[in-house]
């Protein structure tokens, strides 16, 4: 890896809040902030390539998350805690209040199989990642 001393931040609108997007591209991991407005959620999802854990910062959230027997258990979320996400497990966070998240996660690659969303959107791909705001028009 080159040593660099310049930021990296890619804002992304969402129709829940935004991310940003705070590692350089490429890398071997993800770092995102996740801004999720008061009342809104994420889609209802896996990830078939992709291993994550989310930490809420500040605010008040409820995690959907698939159990070992595959039932969605609903879990509200402590401030400062991590919840490991693994490959191919449902999940979706849904915001009591605003509710700002951090991120870790390899690499965004392969397909977020959207199973359920409130906007409609369908399976977000490789291809799709590529397009501005990932093909998502606010």
């Amino acid at each position: 890896m080159r040593y660099s001393t310049t930021p990296h931040h890619k804002k992304i609108i969402k129709p829940w809040g935004y991310e940003v997007i705070f590692t350089p591209e490429n890398g071997d991991h993800v770092g995102k902030l996740l801004f999720v407005n008061a009342g809104k959620r994420l889609s209802l999802q896996y990830h078939d390539e992709k291993e994550e854990t989310l930490c809420l910062v500040s605010g008040r959230a409820v995690l959907w998350i698939e159990n070992a027997e595959g039932t969605i258990e609903n879990i509200s979320m402590l401030v400062g805690e991590g919840y490991a996400i693994a490959r191919m497990q449902k999940h979706r966070i849904e915001a009591v209040d605003d509710a700002m998240f951090v991120e870790c996660s390899d690499p965004e690659k392969g397909n977020t199989v959207r199973l359920e969303d409130d906007y409609h959107r369908g399976t977000e791909t490789d291809e799709i990642r590529t397009q501005p705001q990932r093909g998502w028009a606010s």
